[in-house]
């Protein structure tokens, strides 16, 4: 989490930024907390939720450690790329240390990864109500969006639902087809749009599952990587939707039904009590559709995209994500 107030150039603390080591993940974790607890007037905002030693295992080459005071960990930042779209965050700061322009050193070297990677849209999830946050961020080319509504619902057992696959139940051989599918499904939602990290990183560090919904064809109708439980982005008695779309087109809306479905059943089969799932403001329909089976909001901020422009967050686009 960003430093409430503005950063000033005056006064700052000598800072070096450093690649974020296996090592010092237990000392980022708990700057993680503390920073959000303390912004939030919370001692443990994300109890058994873990964004730090997941994001760093998913790719430790865009984990990035701030250090002071003869090598000491005082803040950190995560860049993620999702094909031509990519988002960074948490970026969290100790919060003795606020105000001396370290969340402005900690930008340095994602804005470097997305220029690498070459992303054409890249935002965040930041605090709706802080001025300062949506100013920062609009030094770096970023502009506030709609809204993101984080929201759950209770889980109830659900039926089966016809043609649903997870990544998990594929053999070796038939996963790179299956991820072959997903970049097309995400492709049509938003160009260059692809999960494979997301789906690698969620199956190979044991944090939930990939929903593949079948279509009539040879195309995939929906996916949803989810996370599961304690240890991962989701919590303990949480299915968290870390992202979802269908194909996009006529019959969009049912195809998005048949994927609320699937993850449902998917939080029961777990025994998990309760679905999480974000949902842009920006995807109207989308939204109408996740209140009438009872999601309810219990976090809101809002997304800030370089360049000013909607991405996949549209009327016709039927997607579930946040950029926490």
């Amino acid at each position: 989490m960003i430093p409430p107030a503005a950063e000033r150039e005056s006064g700052a603390a000598p800072v070096s930024v450093r690649p974020l080591g296996e090592a010092d993940l237990d000392r980022a974790d708990e700057i993680c907390r503390l920073a959000f607890g303390t912004f939030l007037g919370a001692p443990d905002p994300f109890g058994t939720v873990d964004y730090v030693r997941t994001r760093w295992a998913a790719d430790p080459r865009a984990a990035f450690a701030a250090t002071a005071e003869g090598d000491e960990v005082v803040g950190s930042n995560f860049a993620t790329s999702w094909g031509s779209v990519g988002f960074f965050g948490p970026l969290t700061v100790r919060p003795d240390l606020w105000d001396q322009g370290i969340g402005r050193r900690l930008m340095e070297p994602v804005m470097d990864c997305f220029d690498a990677w070459g992303n054409r849209h890249i935002g965040l999830f930041t605090f709706s109500h802080s001025p300062k946050h949506l100013e920062l961020y609009r030094r770096y080319g970023f502009w506030p969006r709609f809204l993101t509504a984080i929201m759950k619902k209770q889980v109830t057992d659900g039926a089966a639902v016809p043609g649903r696959v997870l990544y998990g139940e594929l053999s070796a051989a038939e996963r790179p087809d299956a991820l072959s599918l997903c970049r097309a499904l995400t492709g049509a939602v938003y160009e260059g749009l692809s999960l494979e990290r997301e789906i690698v990183a969620a199956h190979a560090q044991g944090l939930g599952d990939t929903i593949l919904l079948q279509g009539a064809g040879s195309e995939l109708d929906g996916l949803a990587v989810c996370h599961c439980g304690a240890g991962s982005e989701a919590g303990a008695d949480v299915c968290f939707v870390k992202f979802g779309a269908v194909r996009p087109g006529p019959e969009a809306a049912d195809r998005f039904e048949r994927l609320l479905d699937a993850c449902e059943r998917l939080a029961a089969e777990r025994g998990l009590g309760q679905l999480d799932a974000g949902m842009n403001l920006g995807r109207p329909d989308a939204y109408r559709r996740m209140i009438v089976r009872g999601f309810r909001t219990w976090l809101q901020g809002v997304t800030m995209h370089r360049p000013n422009e909607p991405g996949y967050s549209h009327p016709d686009a039927y997607v579930i994500d946040d950029w926490r």
